[in-house]
Formats: structure tokens, C-alpha cells, sequence
């Protein structure tokens, strides 16, 4: 064994016949006996206490602190002595992510985590303080989607932990913690119908952005970014390759969602309805740090902005402008209405159509075409409507029809 146990109530001498002797210490009897010692990998001696008659439970303790060394699995124990608060300072300050994700994350620590679980050190965590903290954020009446999200960041704080060798497991992956689950919801899409009576109350200004958002599919950030170098009229396609975004209240031009640029088709009726805008409110160009409120300043010629020629700050848009255009077409305020119902438009148009969920997914901008899948798979045709269909072509359209026992052998 590399460390030892002292005994701290008993000394070792010699007496004046040479024999090696114990005798009481001036501790004997008072505070603890046996102080089990090391010395860790970074060349430091630590220790811990015990008290009498716990020898072989200190002994026990070196042993499987040596263990650990042996396998590479040591977690000095006096590294989770760190608060909560403290090591998520540490950790803020560790990441490199898009600036907006940052505030965004840093916002949620400090003002959903931090106040609950700050003062705890990160070695008293268990499980039974991350279940008392989530029921605290549903009883706070946190949407189950935002805890999602809050939850998610706590678990890859306290991952990072483990990985830095502050504490042996994660509490937030024990089996008895469950992570919020959001409400199940079908999304239904606008109709025709309720898409133009909302344009039609927008101001003038901002009209062709409902054209954009629900002909291209194009997030609200990617239609105010909209440059008119972004556009090509000849070859039909929108290059969607930036966004405008607020970073700590201050706006920045950056990446499109998830750092991923795409093309998408221009439709002619969005075409023509931005050509119209663009002969009465002519682009102009526009100067935004990119990427970070500090960052470089960049310029682009935006198609859409504000009555004073400034960018369009979405906050201010979406209650000056959208929410009364609701009011006045009669649909009802709440996050379902958002701008981005206009991408569940398109998305519904599109399907109905007959396009692939792989082309629909690039077309949006997702990472992943099973995101896409799960999020529409209920508005896509059903297998009996095609079949009926592709039958009803076959037999009613003579000659000229695409589906048939010919087309399928040619194939």
C-alpha cells in the first residue's frame, strides 16, 4: 500500500534499552484517531480523518483510493468541494459556441439553476436535488419545453464535471431522474385563407415577408438577414446564408440557425411579390457586427427594414406589427401564431404536393431529415390516398398517364 494509516493518539520511541515503545500522544482521546494518507498523481499528500475504532474502514478507504489511481479512475476528493455556482462559472467560461447560444445558456444557469442548486457543493449532489429542483421549475410554471432545455444544460455542466474529475458520476443520468418531457403537439397548419388574411394586415412594409417565410420556408432571422445579393431572380433560388439576431439585446448578423447555409427554390409568386416590394422600399445597405456584438462589422443590403431605414428588430416587430395583424385577421396571440407558422405552411404545402422529406428537411434547414419526419409526419398523404391516386391516373388517364405496368417495367 502506497499510503498509510497514522495513528495519532500513539507515538513510537525508543526507551533507554534500545526496544521500540507506543506511548500516548497529547492528542490521545481527543478528535479523531487515524488519518489515512497519500500522495495523489499530482505529487500532493492528502488525507482524510477517522475516528477510533475505524481502522479498517480508513484502511478499506486507502485501498480503494489506490484502486482508482491503479485503473485511472482517482477523483480527488476534495475537488467536489466546488459549489454548483462556482464550477458553473468555470464551465461558462470554457465554452466556444455561437455568442447568442452563450447568452442564452449563461441565462438559464443563472436565473433557473443557480438559485436553487447554487450554494451546494458539487459532491453533496444526488438525485433526489435534481428531482426537488425540476419539480421547483414546474410548480414555477415553466413551459415542459424550456425545462427540457434547462435541464439539458445542468446535465452537460455536471457531465463536464465528471469529466474533469470533480465528482465520480452525473446525478442528472441516474434512473430516477427524468428528464421534462414537452407536451405531445400536432402541428396544424394555417390555411390558405388565414396566411393572406395576415398579410393583408401587416403593414405594407412588411408584407413580403410572410411571402418569404411561407413560399421559401425561411425563419424569421433569415428574412430580416435577407440581402438582396442572396437572391437570384434568373436561376430561380434564394441563397439563405445569413440572419439577423439579438445577442443581449443588441443586434448582429450571423449564420442561419445551426451554423448551416442553404439553397432553396424560388417560387415565381414570391419572386414577383419581392420584386414589387423591392421597386417601393429599395434595399439599402446595412452595418451589423457579425457573429458577436464585438465582432467585425459586416454590410448587406437587407430588403426589409423599419420605417427609420434601420434593421427590423424582431421583438419590436412581432408586437408592433405581427400581433395586430393577428387581432385584425382574427386568429388568436400565442406561440403556436408566431411568424414561424409560416414554415409549417410551406411545410404542409410542400407535402401535400408529394416532396421528400429529405428535400423538405434542406429546404428548412434541419440537421436531420428524422427531425422533419417526426415533426410532419402526420401531414403527409396517407399510403391509401396515393394508392387510390396512382390507380384513378392509371385507368382514367388513357394513353398519356404516368402510372402503369409500362412505366413500371420502363422503370
Amino acid at each position: 500500500m502506497a499510503g498509510h494509516i497514522q495513528d495519532r493518539w500513539y507515538k513510537t520511541e525508543t526507551d533507554t534499552n534500545g526496544k521500540t515503545v507506543r506511548v500516548k500522544t497529547d492528542r490521545h482521546g481527543t478528535g479523531m484517531r487515524y488519518r489515512a494518507r497519500y500522495v495523489g498523481p499530482d505529487g500532493t499528500e492528502k488525507s482524510k480523518s477517522f475516528p477510533d475504532g475505524q481502522k479498517r474502514i480508513a484502511e478499506k478507504w486507502l485501498s480503494g483510493i489506490e484502486a482508482d489511481m491503479s485503473r485511472g479512475q482517482y477523483i480527488d476528493p476534495r475537488a467536489g468541494r466546488l459549489t454548483v455556482r462556482q464550477h458553473a462559472e468555470r464551465w461558462l467560461a470554457s465554452l466556444t459556441m455561437d455568442p447568442g447560444t452563450y447568452v442564452s445558456t449563461e441565462q438559464r444557469i443563472r436565473l433557473h439553476v443557480l438559485p436553487h442548486l447554487g450554494s451546494r457543493s458539487l459532491d453533496s449532489l444526488r438525485p433526489i436535488h435534481i428531482r426537488e429542483w425540476l419539480r421547483k421549475l414546474e410548480d414555477g410554471g415553466v413551459a415542459a419545453a424550456y425545462q427540457r432545455v434547462i435541464f439539458a444544460n445542468l446535465n452537460a455542466m455536471l457531465a463536464a464535471a465528471v469529466d474533469d474529475r470533480l465528482i465520480p458520476y452525473n446525478p442528472c443520468r441516474s434512473s430516477s431522474v427524468r428528464a421534462p418531457k414537452p407536451e405531445a403537439r400536432r402541428i396544424v397548419p394555417w390555411s390558405r385563407e388565414r396566411v393572406l388574411a395576415v398579410r393583408s394586415a401587416l403593414p405594407e412594409r412588411y408584407r413580403a415577408m410572410v411571402d418569404l417565410a411561407g413560399g421559401c420556408g425561411m425563419r424569421q432571422g433569415e428574412v430580416l438577414g435577407l440581402a438582396v445579393e442572396d437572391v437570384d431572380f434568373v436561376e430561380g433560388v434564394v441563397h439563405v446564408v445569413r440572419q439577423v439576431k439579438l445577442i443581449a439585446g443588441r443586434q448582429v448578423f450571423a449564420l442561419p440557425k445551426g451554423g448551416k447555409s442553404r439553397t432553396v427554390p424560388l417560387p415565381e409568386s414570391v419572386a414577383r411579390a419581392l420584386e414589387a416590394h423591392t421597386a417601393q422600399y429599395p434595399p439599402a445597405a446595412v452595418r451589423l457586427p457579425w457573429r458577436s456584438v464585438d465582432g467585425a462589422p459586416a454590410t448587406a443590403a437587407l430588403f426589409f427594414r423599419n420605417a427609420e431605414g434601420r434593421p427590423v428588430i424582431r421583438t419590436v416587430f412581432n408586437e408592433k406589427a405581427w400581433r395586430p395583424a393577428l387581432d385584425t385577421a382574427g386568429v388568436p396571440r400565442g406561440r403556436e401564431n408566431g411568424m414561424h407558422a409560416l414554415r409549417h405552411f410551406y411545410a404542409s404545402v410542400l407535402l401535400d404536393a408529394g416532396e421528400s422529406i429529405k428535400a423538405l428537411s434542406e429546404y428548412l434547414g434541419h440537421h436531420d431529415p428524422g427531425f422533419t419526419l417526426r415533426t410532419y409526419t402526420h401531414l403527409m398523404p396517407s399510403s391509401e390516398k396515393r394508392t387510390r391516386e396512382a390507380v384513378n391516373r392509371a385507368f382514367e388517364g388513357g394513353a398519356d398517364a404516368d402510372d402503369g405496368p409500362t412505366t413500371a417495367q420502363a422503370a
